[in-house]
């Protein structure tokens, strides 16, 4: 979003996200707190604000909900999700926190009773496909094994959902493939500022760690290398148990 927002201002040679991580230009609301006046500091963003979020539908305040804020909401195969986060909380938990680790055995039954970093993934996911199946033209939902299959077209898709649509032209000169390239797991995992760059969450607080425990795989169905199959049937059962009333799939 951040490259398809600011494809007319930013050349790619001197592109933000040669020398920042992601998280570092879009940040997350939650911790807006960290901020010596959050205030002072979203009104000091260049409008339309492009904030990053992993509160449930049903937290999201009226001043959200009442206006003319889009929401994009990318989801992700559970059994992934399972692996992706347990992963990344184990790098926190021993580079930053100092804590003991997690087996993955161990956060497989928690993320199974609801246990994670916004709630039980489940009604997290079911919140926003309802409202995207209420009000489309507010909330886009899309999964990511389907971004990764028909990446271009998804990448259209965004830029017109946010108002900032690739023109005939910009089309014939590759614009979509350029950013696609640019933006590409490989390409931004292997810059220097995310390989040995360091993420501070906010000047009020001196939590900080380094950027590559943000990049992992950015693959589909890894975690079927990883949990059992008797750990895959109990989350598809719980995901047919959750999504059954629902049209979503996995």
């Amino acid at each position: 979003m951040i490259a398809i927002k600011n494809r007319k201002d930013c050349d790619y040679s001197s592109h933000p996200l040669l020398t920042k991580n992601p998280h570092d230009i879009v940040r997350y609301i939650e911790l807006l707190v960290h901020q010596e006046n959050p205030v002072e500091y979203l009104d000091s963003m260049a409008s339309p604000r492009l904030l990053a979020t992993h509160v449930p539908h049903s937290s999201l305040p009226n001043s959200v909900l009442d206006s003319d804020t889009r929401v994009v909401y990318v989801a992700r195969n559970p059994k992934d999700v399972l692996v992706s986060f347990w992963a990344f909380s184990e790098k926190l938990r021993s580079k930053v926190y100092r804590l003991p680790p997690l087996s993955l055995e161990e956060g497989f039954e928690l993320f199974c009773k609801g246990v994670a970093l916004a709630g039980p993934f489940w009604d997290h996911v079911l919140g926003y496909w309802e409202a995207s199946l209420k009000n489309p033209n507010k909330v886009l939902f899309f999964k990511f094994e389907d971004l990764k299959a028909d990446t271009e077209g998804y990448v259209k898709r965004l830029a017109e959902f946010i108002g900032y649509p690739f023109s005939s032209e910009e089309e014939k000169e590759g614009a979509v493939q350029e950013i696609i390239k640019f933006c590409s797991f490989e390409n931004l995992s292997n810059l220097e500022v995310n390989k040995s760059g360091t993420y501070h969450v906010g000047p009020k607080t001196d939590e900080k760690f380094s950027n590559d425990v943000f990049f992992r795989r950015g693959e589909t169905g890894d975690s079927q290398k990883h949990l059992t199959p008797e750990m895959l049937e109990r989350l598809d059962k719980i995901t047919e148990q959750k999504f059954g009333a629902s049209s979503l799939k996995f």
